[in-house]
């Protein structure tokens, strides 16, 4: 039937069922049975409350004793959050209406403690990022517990300190481009010409090749590329030396001990190159000190993915959910994400079950 013929007979098919001095609102409106409602709420009202209440038991009812902790800023709003460091389950949040503060921290640092205490628990480690904002609240409120900066914040961090220090090297040498007068072709304009190409090839050669810099593993082939694009700039060679004993410092079969020894050398050894130094602040961060305490603890994560992962659930909802913009509504809405989120490998236990029957 094509498209016209059932629009003609949809129309006709309900003059004929429709009692004459009737519309199709009077029908509608005296049906027996009232309009389907289901779809229409997600129940985020009752997912705020679940959230401290059955759902907090079952997440920590296989507690491993390592959390991550993280803020995240949305607007005029601020999420602090708590994650299982080996889970991956999200334990509690809070949304300020401000930019938080060490009091703020100390707060809901507090309210977690109060809730493992409740339940027998202890914690063993907590990773964070490289604020000022939590030292001294977990000093607070757990006391001597392992705290580990998050490897992948600090090493970003001296990572983008190298590409500036290569983007400066490519300024400089932009500024060192011959200018061509104009007039015929001489042997001297044609030596300027020929300067001025390979100088502009070096530039375009430290930018493409930009990442060879910050790269954790290098190939032989990439070495060499590395080693052929540095010629005449020792200091970037140099540079990419303290990039790599920067990554042996994380090396899981050393200790704290031994890292802390190889952090004092590396850090006297950039003191000697005083561009380098401005360049290298991070390494003489006291940040840089706290992302080795994993070493001494297996058990203790290097990063802060696991809370990492709920933000960003958090900013891809953002993009999608415009109506997300209030702080009850997004309290709301992250209590429902996490309700999916523990309910997942339930629907997945589920599908599989489905296509196995399925599959006879």
């Amino acid at each position: 039937m094509s498209r016209w013929r059932f629009a003609w007979w949809s129309r006709t098919a309900c003059r004929i069922a429709q009692p004459p001095g009737t519309s199709g609102e009077t029908i509608a409106s005296s049906s027996p049975s009232p309009r389907s409602r289901t779809g229409w709420k997600r129940g985020e009202k009752r997912a705020a409350d679940r959230i401290t209440t059955d759902y907090l038991d079952d997440a920590l009812s296989d507690f491993s004793g390592y959390i991550a902790a993280d803020e995240l800023y949305d607007g005029p709003y601020c999420v602090l959050s708590i994650v299982d460091n080996h889970r991956f389950k999200r334990l509690i949040y809070e949304v300020l209406d401000h930019n938080p503060t060490e009091e703020d921290i100390t707060a809901f640092f507090g309210r977690f403690r109060n809730v493992l205490t409740a339940r027998g628990l202890t914690l063993q480690g907590i990773t964070t990022d490289g604020s000022p904002l939590y030292p001294t609240p977990i000093a607070q409120m757990f006391g001597s517990v392992a705290h580990q900066v998050c490897q992948f914040h600090v090493i970003a961090e001296i990572n983008k300190a190298v590409l500036k220090a290569v983007a400066k090297t490519r300024r400089q040498l932009k500024a060192t481009l011959p200018r061509l007068g104009r007039g015929r072709p001489s042997a001297a304009r044609r030596r300027l010409a020929a300067r001025k190409k390979r100088i502009e090839r070096k530039i375009t050669d430290l930018f493409d090749h930009r990442h060879l810099f910050v790269q954790r593993h290098l190939t032989p082939a990439e070495r060499k590329t590395l080693y052929r694009i540095t010629r005449g700039h020792p200091a970037l060679r140099v540079l990419r030396q303290i990039v790599d004993e920067t990554y042996r410092l994380f090396d899981r079969r050393s200790r704290t001990d031994t890292a802390l020894t190889k952090l004092v050398k590396l850090r006297q050894r950039v003191r000697r190159f005083k561009t380098l130094a401005q360049t290298l602040k991070k390494i003489f961060s006291p940040t840089l000190e706290k992302a080795l305490t994993f070493l001494d603890d297996s058990l203790l994560p290097a990063t802060s993915n696991a809370v990492e992962r709920g933000n960003r659930r958090h900013r891809k909802m953002q993009k999608t959910i415009y109506r997300v913009r209030t702080g009850p509504h997004i309290r709301q809405r992250i209590a429902v994400d996490m309700l999916r989120d523990a309910q997942a490998q339930g629907r997945l236990l589920t599908t599989r079950t489905l296509h196995y029957a399925r599959d006879g």
